[in-house]
């Protein structure tokens, strides 16, 4: 079987290398029978097989993305190793049929496994492409794009207790994505964000070639570390730095009311956290009359007092807040409760009850005080939604916007993440109202030209692709690409057009290919 599975690999290659331009007149139907010459049976799903929806639905995080109405795709492949992805693509240029890339699910907005146009395309779920390899001696990791971070976070944790990886809070979000749009935690303030720490990387190219950093090249691989997930090929795999901390970390968790002065410390709080020491992160979880500060510190709770005492005495920290641990142990007690296990991390399903959806912004000028009383104002009304601010300062405001394809780094005093959930027993028109109704209200206090916003809680509201003659039009991506990724828009088109000029990968929110200047 893998002979022949090779055999067919290398006649695809060879069919794509003569006719890559010829537009193909073939069926769905001759998709599914490339596919099958090429890839195991039992790595496919279409939709009359009895698991199709059972597959579908296995990692999507959103029942707003599922509905009777939502485009399904024509078949699921499960790939177990490289060749099977570079199969599912060349089979796909060959038949017109494009591929969504799946690995964790949690695209904000669904586009790893549906369409929100009527569109035939195949989705590839890096599923069974979850390897975590740990090399203690060298602190660095390879990890498939399908492994969750709370399973690269294990595999870490199981290596060395003094080891860890910058990225994010979430344990079932897959690396894949996550990385893809930059991918940031708790320890930002100390080593950026995911890709600030990514040393090399595999890449199934749109020509179905398998690329690493040196053949991909520079700008390739420049884009893939920020650029969003999809646009430039299937990344399989990523090689990390890991990134050391202490033996003890300490967690507080510390919720102020607003008649216990939330107004006065979140004010305070804006002005102080970018400037803290960077061992030290404490994001705040807004909602109703609650502001929740949540903090990581690299240390103990004895060094951290005497800090909190005199940079940021209006939290009022005492002892009683302070939860030593390891650093594997902050990542469930800070996501899944103070009772959750390090074992937890590592369940990869979620509960479909809840509907969401959230947007984004950064905020560059300190918010008014009574900026923030409108804030709670607003977080009082029926049907309101949450805010998240995560601070900024230390590494990752060090880092040049050119750097890397995530552009979100110096004079960003920090981020937010505005949602809104609501359950099946409503539409969620009214939560949806206030979502949209609160984000322009905040238009004045947060950054402007562009409005930024951050990929990867993407948002459709921003603006959508169109495609001119089978192309997606840069002049159109300018409209929602800019807000993502800023002056590097241009950048990331620029390589987009250098290894996949024919727009194979595309979505909703793709980068446009665009050809460089002779």
């Amino acid at each position: 079987m893998a002979s022949s599975r090779s055999l067919v690999l290398a006649v695809l290659f060879s069919f794509l290398s003569c006719y890559a331009t010829v537009p193909s007149l073939a069926t769905s139907d001759g998709f599914l029978q490339c596919l099958s010459a090429a890839i195991p049976k039992e790595l496919q799903y279409t939709q009359s097989s009895p698991s199709f929806t059972s597959v579908l639905i296995s990692s999507i995080r959103n029942p707003r993305l599922f509905t009777p109405t939502t485009v399904r795709p024509l078949v699921i492949v499960t790939p177990t190793n490289a060749s099977h992805v570079q199969a599912a693509v060349l089979c796909g240029r060959q038949n017109d049929v494009r591929i969504r890339v799946r690995s964790g699910g949690h695209d904000y907005e669904g586009l790893s496994f549906r369409s929100v146009r009527p569109e035939v395309f195949a989705v590839v779920d890096l599923v069974n492409l979850r390897s975590v390899n740990v090399d203690k001696k060298t602190a660095t990791a390879w990890v498939d794009s399908g492994a969750t971070l709370g399973e690269l976070y294990y595999a870490i944790s199981k290596a060395s207790n003094q080891l860890a990886f910058p990225a994010g809070l979430c344990p079932t979000v897959g690396v894949g994505g996550h990385f893809s749009g930059g991918g940031f935690g708790m320890l930002l303030r100390k080593y950026g964000v995911a890709i600030d720490n990514v040393l090399d990387a595999t890449l199934v190219d749109a020509k179905g070639r398998l690329l690493d950093k040196q053949a991909m090249g520079a700008d390739v691989f420049w884009a893939i570390r920020g650029g969003g997930g999809e646009s430039f090929g299937i990344v399989l795999s990523w090689k990390v730095k890991l990134v050391p901390v202490p033996p003890t970390v300490t967690m507080f968790s510390v919720p102020k009311s607003v008649n216990e002065g939330a107004v006065d410390i979140l004010t305070k709080w804006q002005e102080v956290t970018p400037a803290l020491p960077d061992d030290l992160f404490i994001r705040v979880v807004i909602q109703k009359q609650v502001a929740d500060f949540q903090s990581m510190y690299l240390g103990t709770c004895d060094m951290l007092l005497p800090l909190m005492g005199s940079r940021f005495p209006e939290l009022g920290l005492n002892r009683t807040h302070c939860k030593e641990m390891t650093w594997i142990q902050s990542v469930p007690y800070i996501y899944l409760g103070s009772t959750a296990t390090v074992e937890d991390i590592l369940n990869r399903t979620t509960s479909l009850d809840t509907f969401n959806k959230a947007k984004s912004d950064y905020v560059r000028q300190a918010i008014p005080k009574d900026v923030w009383v409108q804030i709670f104002a607003w977080l009082a009304k029926p049907n309101a939604g949450l805010m998240i601010t995560d601070p900024y300062g230390g590494k990752i405001s060090s880092i040049p916007e050119s750097a890397t394809a995530f552009p979100h780094r110096g004079g960003v005093l920090f981020n937010i993440q505005y949602m809104n959930f609501w359950s099946a027993a409503t539409d969620g028109s009214a939560q949806t109202k206030w979502l949209k109704d609160f984000y322009a209200f905040m238009g004045p206090y947060v950054s402007k030209n562009p409005r930024q916003a951050y990929v990867n809680y993407r948002d459709l509201d921003l603006g959508e692709n169109v495609v001119v003659g089978n192309v997606t039009s840069y002049q159109a991506g300018k409209v929602w690409g800019e807000k993502y990724y800023k002056g590097n828009f241009r950048r990331l088109a620029m390589a987009k057009g250098e290894v996949d000029p024919s727009d194979y990968f595309r979505n909703e929110q793709s980068i446009p290919p665009l050809a460089a200047s002779k």
